[in-house]
């Protein structure tokens, strides 16, 4: 993927220094300061932070271990940045074409856990998306296991994830999203992974739309780029992982689709560049 020299995103929020090695330590404040930050963290709030605070205040004195950032990992931040700036060109856009505003996400990149609107989230849940606080996170360390036990390297297979990612962020504000959590709860487990799936698969559609017009206004393609993509998006099926994990698949669990539906509707989504040609809820043949 050509992104050298381009526009990086001013929508980056670069936690790692603040990632899973960080270790306060009380110096003061005693058994009161201990309970309060017990009961604001059951509360839900980031005890850390609470400790910051206190800590400038004078009441506390907190020890870092930073996290070893390497070279080729402040890179990939800075491809990642320049990615997201591509989604906001594009989206900005066809959101304008439609009559309506973009509202740019905010792209979280944090090292090890993290908290956000939608609760405590650890590297081993991957890149997501969370509608309340509309941001995406990403653990850097996903792409290496992307590479290494997925098999999928390659930097358009890294672009593929955020643009799948942002292609929530667009469901949330058409509205989409909220349809579907609705109906949590109101039909069958099954039924609601099917919901799920379905969404999942827009969301691939969406990311291909990106694609296509980015490629159409930048030319950002390299020979093998699609294949990149198309090579992520079939090692992170449903049905791809169930057999990597537990040796069977389990249809009734899908929660994304299967490696055909992803790599399909990825690029469909390329090939057409429409944004109003991806209802996967009213397709019978996902």
């Amino acid at each position: 993927m050509k992104w050298r020299g381009r526009r990086t995103s001013q929508n980056v929020d670069d936690r790692r220094s603040r990632g899973g090695g960080r270790r306060p330590v009380a110096m003061g404040g005693g058994c009161g300061l201990i309970v309060i930050v017990l009961l604001f963290a059951v509360l839900g709030g980031d005890p850390v932070a609470l400790l910051e605070q206190v800590g400038n205040s004078g009441g506390l004195t907190t020890q870092y271990e930073q996290p070893n950032l390497s070279p080729e990992q402040d890179e990939l931040a800075q491809f990642i940045s320049v990615v997201l700036a591509d989604t906001e060109d594009v989206w900005n856009a066809l959101f304008r074409e439609q009559g309506q505003q973009y509202r740019e996400p905010t792209l979280v990149l944090f090292s090890g856990s993290v908290q956000s609107a939608c609760g405590y989230a650890s590297a081993a849940s991957g890149p997501f998306y969370c509608p309340p606080d509309q941001k995406v996170y990403v653990d850097l360390a996903f792409y290496e296991e992307l590479k290494r036990q997925f098999g999928a390297p390659g930097d358009f297979a890294q672009a593929y994830v955020i643009a799948h990612e942002v292609g929530h962020h667009v469901q949330n504000l058409l509205g989409i999203s909220r349809e579907v959590q609705s109906m949590r709860g109101r039909i069958s487990k099954e039924d609601y992974n099917m919901l799920s799936v379905r969404l999942e698969l827009q969301a691939d559609y969406l990311a291909g739309v990106w694609a296509h017009h980015a490629q159409r206004t930048k030319q950002i393609l390299e020979e093998g780029d699609i294949e990149e993509a198309l090579r992520a998006a079939n090692a992170i099926g449903d049905d791809t992982i169930q057999k990597r994990s537990r040796g069977y698949v389990v249809p009734d669990s899908f929660t994304h689709g299967t490696s055909e539906q992803r790599m399909r509707w990825f690029l469909k989504g390329f090939k057409s560049g429409d944004m109003t040609q991806g209802d996967t809820f009213n397709t019978k043949a996902l």
